[in-house]
């Protein structure tokens, strides 16, 4: 509308020369259509990669979202056309009932040839990076039919890359999925690849990935092959048992920290010795608090996990939180810059610059450096006023926070939890809990493989491996007895025994490494016992030469043995290191050289813990 220049009193049309009475009655009669409305951001447009069914009957898609030109960092270009459609790499989950109906977007050849496909036609001709604000042309990634197929490949259809999830006869109209999802619809009795109901993988089909029969699909898993995936440590379980009290610490210390008005910034250590469910309670506790934020019981929140171990050097974590931040890539004191404004002095980065940030850092203690300066800046920016930052550390060494300087162990605080070794009593629930259902092994057998870990570290992934590997030797015997037509009884050798779990153990805790500790000479194994202690005393990966030479003589010494000189540990080393036992440090530094264990300290604890020539040595192991 325009205002009255006659009168200033309001906006009329007739007041408007020349008059716009005519133009006014047809605007009214104008309604907004679907692509018009789409064009102004008013809805959105969305590939369907896959479909699934929640318990309560509810169906979701997961969809590939499409972008606007306006709505990128570039924004609308002069060569950008009216229809045109950018394709990002942003993945949601949506339920069927918010799509509204079926829509076309074309390649640049498809639109040029497009005759009577409707109003709901658009244009893509580019991918669109969401995090990095950059354009990839669609013909470079996805596989364009350029290249000629095999004639002899008689199941590839090249129409098919583009497959869709939904089947012929769906009873919902897709207002987001491209004209090529409809395309492949058509073709759906020709049979589907096998990647088809995970989502698009580029690639695979074009090399002549072929349909898998359909008697291989209804092959039904006996009870242990279920129990051997089951029990792999990659699978996620459904229920984290025997840790309820520290999961609800960690939920409380996360809820106080973050549900208040003012986010109050705050550490939390926790530390246990490896194998005890530590990193596993976090992400479940966050989980639980994504679904409450989900809800709307929880104020939004941002969570940033790290790994130490997957950090080339302890500086890189700079750049990680800040890419995590802002989605830029920068260096890592340019991010340490960055940060430390974000954090210190109120100039907010991201889009979620006001929201309270969890920082999960797992194996703490390999962010120490010389001067520990990485360890402070990060422990040092929760104390800053408003810097809405809560960390939460996990490492295996219990006192950390006291070999670090002064400084550092002040900004850590006090509020610790501590993860301890599993019982055998805990690890046969946790064993318990994954078979939930399936009836393959007798409750002597993992009563016997709770026990035997339970004496030697309490480890909960070492307990899972022994029982996968058990239900592997069941298996294998099973098969055999079929191949041979006998059939298992279903009590008899049709379930895993406490003969499988002797071999079992027998082949994890006898491995190659194993016997070369067994058959160390004496001062070999007094080297190898004093690494253990010194490094679960010191909490690093490593250890002096010195240290380590001190250690030995003072062993020796109380337990009355022959005192070895410093160039016989060094060449006792100097061997362990050639069998790869022993990591050495290159260099001549003799005293300085600094030594590493190569296998986990639980197999050089189970090596020589009942050694015959030195008894001795079980007490400090």
């Amino acid at each position: 509308m325009v205002e009255c220049d006659a009168c200033l009193g309001g906006f009329h049309l007739r007041c408007v020369r020349p008059p716009l009475r005519h133009q006014a009655a047809r605007w009214k009669r104008i309604r907004r259509t679907a692509k018009e409305k789409l064009l102004s951001s008013d809805l959105w447009a969305a590939r369907i990669e896959s479909l699934r069914r929640e318990p309560d009957g509810a169906f979701w898609a997961k969809v590939r979202w499409y972008t606007i030109p306006e709505e990128t960092a570039a924004g609308r270009q002069p060569h950008n056309l009216r229809r045109e459609l950018y394709r990002t790499n942003d993945i949601g989950d949506i339920e069927m009932e918010t799509i509204l109906r079926h829509c076309f977007v074309m390649s640049p050849k498809e639109f040029r040839d497009a005759t009577n496909e409707g109003d709901d036609v658009f244009y893509c001709e580019y991918e669109y990076d969401v995090h990095w604000h950059n354009f990839k042309r669609l013909a470079d990634i996805d596989d364009e039919p350029e290249t000629k197929e095999d004639p002899s490949d008689e199941p590839y259809n090249a129409d098919n890359d583009y497959v869709s999830d939904t089947d012929e006869d769906s009873e919902y109209d897709e207002e987001d999925e491209p004209a090529t999802c409809c395309v492949a619809r058509k073709n759906q009795s020709q049979g589907l690849a096998a990647n088809s109901r995970t989502g698009r993988i580029y690639g695979l089909q074009k090399i002549g990935i072929r349909k898998i029969p359909e008697h291989v699909r209804c092959h039904q898993k006996t009870s242990l092959e279920k129990a051997k995936a089951t029990l792999l440590l990659a699978t996620l379980p459904k229920s984290l048992p025997c840790r309820d009290k520290e999961m609800e610490e960690i939920s409380t210390f996360v809820k106080d920290a973050i549900c208040n008005d003012q986010c109050l910034g705050r550490c939390l250590y926790i530390h246990g010795v490896p194998g005890t469910g530590k990193t596993m309670s976090v992400l479940a506790v966050m989980r639980r608090l994504r679904s409450e934020f989900d809800s709307g019981a929880l104020r939004p929140y941002c969570f940033i996990e790290i790994n130490g171990l997957k950090l080339a050097s302890p500086e890189n974590i700079y750049k990680v939180i800040y890419e995590q931040l802002s989605g830029h890539r920068v260096g890592w004191k340019k991010a340490l810059h960055y940060l430390t404004e974000h954090f210190s002095d109120g100039i907010k980065i991201g889009k979620q610059a006001n929201q309270p940030i969890v920082l999960l850092i797992d194996e703490l203690d390999l962010l120490l450096t010389r001067n520990q300066s990485v360890l402070y800046n990060i422990l040092d920016w929760p104390t800053k006023p408003n810097s809405n930052l809560v960390i939460i550390g996990i490492a295996n060494t219990m006192d950390l926070p006291e070999k670090l300087f002064p400084r550092i162990s002040s900004r850590m605080g006090i509020q610790r939890l501590c993860f301890g070794p599993y019982n055998y009593r805990q690890l046969q629930e946790i064993i318990t809990s994954r078979l939930k259902g399936i009836d393959a092994f007798e409750d002597q057998a993992i009563e016997f493989a709770s026990r035997k870990v339970a004496a030697m570290s309490g480890d909960a992934r070492r307990a899972l491996e022994i029982c996968r590997r058990a239900a592997e030797f069941a298996d294998y015997r099973v098969k055999q007895l079929q191949q041979v037509g006998h059939t298992p009884s279903p009590g008899g050798n049709g379930a895993v025994c406490m003969g499988d779990i002797e071999d079992a153990i027998q082949e994890v805790f006898q491995a190659p490494h194993i016997q070369v500790m067994k058959n160390c000479p004496k001062f070999g194994k007094i080297i190898l016992a004093a690494m253990v202690h010194e490094l679960y005393r010191s909490g690093l990966g490593e250890v002096l030469f010195d240290k380590l030479a001190s250690t030995v003589f003072s062993w020796c010494h109380v337990n009355r043995e022959l005192l070895p000189g410093y160039d016989t540990l060094l060449k006792i080393c100097c061997k362990l290191g050639e069998s790869k036992i022993v990591l050495c440090e290159e260099g001549t530094k003799h005293k300085l050289q600094k030594l590493q264990l190569n296998y986990p300290s639980d197999d050089v604890t189970f090596a020589l813990k009942e050694s015959p020539d030195l008894p001795w040595l079980s007490k400090y192991l």
